[in-house]
C-alpha cells in the first residue's frame, strides 16, 4: 500500500497547498477518521520544524513531541480538531482548531490548558454493569457510572493524565460554539435557536454573531466551547 496521498484529493481540513507538488503523505491508522491529518504535515508544513521525514523521525524518536499528553513517534499518527500538541524541549503548546475555510490551524495555549482536551460527545449508551459510554467526535471512548448529565452534542473536557471531566459544556440555545464543517467553518458565536427537522433530515442550528450577521448551519457542524477556547486566553 502506497505511503503517498494526492494533494489534490486530500480533504479541506487539511494545511497544505494543492497545486505545488503532485503528492504527499498519507495519514496512518488512528483518531479523526478520513480528516486527521498526518503529524509529518503538522511538523513540515506548519510549523517547519523539519524539513522531510527523515528529520521529522528523528524529532520523534526524542519523545519530546506528545499528542494529547503521550508521546508520539509516528509521523504519519492523525491529528485532529481540538487535540494538543506539546514540545516539551521548545515549551510550546498548541490547540487544533478550525481556521479559516474548514482548515485545521494550531493555537498557542499555555502549559496548563495543554493539560486537557475538548471532546464533542456524539454517542451515549449503557454498556454491561450499568455504566454509560460516551463516545466522542475523535473516536475516543470514555466510561462513566453515572451518565445521566450528558447527551449528544455537549461538550466535555477531559484530562490527560487520567480521563477526568474536568469540564462539561450542554449544547443549548445561548451556548457559545465553534462551526468546524461547512461554509462557516472557524466562525464563532452563540446558539440562537435549534430547529428540530422531522424525518432524518439534519437538524439546524441559527448562530448568532457579536460582530457579524451570524449563520445557519446543520447540528452536526457546531461544537460547543467556552472562552478559553476561542484563543483570545490563550496568547
Amino acid at each position: 500500500m502506497s505511503n503517498h496521498q494526492k494533494r489534490l484529493s486530500v480533504p479541506k481540513s487539511w494545511p497544505v497547498e494543492r497545486k505545488t507538488e503532485t503528492f504527499t503523505v498519507k495519514a496512518g491508522a488512528g483518531p479523526h477518521g478520513e480528516s486527521g491529518v498526518p503529524l509529518l504535515i503538522v511538523l513540515r508544513d506548519v510549523l517547519g520544524y523539519a524539513d522531510n521525514r527523515k528529520e521529522a523521525r528523528y524529532a520523534l524518536n526524542q519523545d519530546n513531541v506528545l499528542i494529547n499528553g503521550t508521546a508520539v513517534s509516528d509521523e504519519e499518527r492523525p491529528v485532529g480538531m481540538f487535540d494538543i500538541l506539546a514540545f516539551t524541549e521548545r515549551e510550546e503548546f498548541y490547540r487544533v482548531f478550525p481556521g479559516e475555510g474548514g482548515r485545521l490551524a494550531l493555537t498557542p495555549i499555555d502549559e496548563e490548558s495543554a493539560g486537557s482536551k475538548l471532546g464533542k460527545i456524539v454517542n451515549k449508551q449503557h454498556v454491561t454493569g450499568g455504566d454509560v459510554q460516551l463516545t466522542l467526535h475523535d473516536g475516543e471512548t470514555l466510561i462513566v457510572e453515572d451518565g445521566s448529565d450528558y447527551d449528544g452534542g455537549d461538550s466535555i473536557v477531559v484530562s490527560n493524565d487520567g480521563e477526568e471531566i474536568v469540564a462539561h459544556f450542554e449544547y443549548e440555545e445561548g451556548a457559545l460554539v465553534t462551526a468546524v464543517n461547512g461554509a462557516h467553518a472557524g466562525e464563532i458565536g452563540t446558539i440562537e435557536e435549534i430547529q428540530v427537522t422531522p424525518g432524518s433530515a439534519p437538524n439546524n442550528v441559527l448562530v448568532e454573531q457579536d460582530e457579524g450577521e451570524g449563520y445557519e448551519t446543520i447540528a452536526d457542524y457546531v461544537v460547543v466551547i467556552d472562552e478559553n477556547f476561542t484563543g483570545g486566553d490563550d496568547e
